[in-house]
């Protein structure tokens, strides 16, 4: 059944392409990089492509948006090469990752739900410092690191902090002695809360102001925005991992002959 799939309706790479809105390139493209079956000629060397070609590459469409092209690339190669164990661990990694980042912002969201609940009769220094207590959840008590240790807690790179302190979201002191950077408490506090809202798909001009909210704690409106929009690409991504999950088991059936 599977090799009756294959053999149906031939089509042409440009057939396929126009198909799913590609380029006869990009088709090709796909091939060669294996998330594609390999493709039968005809006696001239022209490449014929099967319904079987359409579902994978249905299936490759439908997994990018929920786990990125990589994974997706390497999800569809594996799939090809007749190993499904490997392709299902990777997608069980991309919906980790996605629990991961759904608890990342609980975090945040804890560290931030007392900003802008002062008591009664607090000053705004003592409301400032609260805030910052509370944000402090999210990072060890523990102040005064270099960039390297901090860097490797983060799993970040010691470039990646030098960038973040240029766009101002961590502002590191000076060892009088070394000139290294030093980041205390708050730096770190900085600094993990940058790393979150990166992998929530924020780019730094965005979490600027996040920061500087932070510090000075000056209410929650800006913060509220920011989470509802993170909950929303969560969302949208889970739903995209489902998508993508029932491209793929189409596919699936279609190579067993079951499609």
């Amino acid at each position: 059944m599977a090799h009756d799939l294959q053999s149906r309706g031939k089509l042409r790479p440009v057939d396929l392409a126009r198909g799913h809105g590609l380029s006869t390139q990009a088709v090709r493209n796909y091939e060669a990089a294996g998330i594609l079956p390999a493709a039968d000629r005809t006696v001239h060397g022209y490449r014929t492509y099967t319904p079987l070609h359409a579902r994978a590459l249905d299936a490759f469409l439908a997994l990018l948006p929920g786990h990125g092209h990589r994974t997706a690339t390497s999800v569809m190669r594996a799939v090809n090469e007749g190993a499904t164990a490997e392709a299902f661990r990777l997608i069980d990694e991309s919906h980790a990752q996605l629990l991961d980042d759904r608890r990342t912002l609980e975090a945040v969201e804890g560290a931030l739900r007392d900003l802008g609940r002062p008591g009664a009769g607090v000053t705004a220094t003592a409301t400032a410092t609260a805030a910052a207590t509370a944000a402090a959840t999210v990072t060890s008590a523990s102040a005064g690191r270099f960039v390297g240790p901090l860097a490797r807690e983060l799993g970040i790179r010691p470039a990646t902090l030098r960038k973040w302190e240029r766009a101002g979201l961590v502002r590191p002191s000076r060892d009088p002695l070394t000139g290294y950077r030093v980041y205390g408490e708050a730096d770190v506090r900085d600094a993990k809360l940058a790393h979150q809202l990166r992998r929530g798909g924020y780019p730094l001009a965005r979490i600027a102001p996040v920061i500087e909210q932070v510090r000075s704690a000056g209410g929650l409106e800006p913060l509220e925005a920011t989470l509802r929009d993170w909950h929303d690409r969560l969302s949208a991504r889970g739903r995209a991992l489902l998508a993508g999950a029932a491209e793929l088991e189409a596919y699936l059936r279609a190579r067993e002959g079951r499609g």
